[in-house]
């Protein structure tokens, strides 16, 4: 049975962290670079890369948001404290 019979590869498994996202997307640029990569490959590769960029985007997102909630809650207590004092 050919690839193409076949159906597409089933997606790749998602990286656990960020770190191994961010070194899988280096992984995939390098391939890409290289030139050596066929068009069949090169769509795989272009849809994991956009997935693990979404990933990481999203991961960063979430630790900005937190950091900005952090900021807010000692704002909150520094007026607090400026209030009762």
């Amino acid at each position: 049975m050919s690839e193409q019979e076949q159906g597409p590869a089933p997606p790749a498994a998602q990286p656990a962290t960020y770190e191994a996202a961010a070194a899988r997307v280096e992984e995939i640029i390098r391939r890409l670079d290289s030139g050596e990569a066929s068009l069949d490959e090169t769509l795989e590769l272009l849809g994991e890369g956009k997935a693990l960029i979404e990933l990481c985007a999203g991961q960063l997102s979430a630790v900005g948001d937190a950091l900005e909630e952090l900021r807010l809650d000692e704002l909150v207590s520094r007026l607090e404290q400026q209030a009762s004092g």
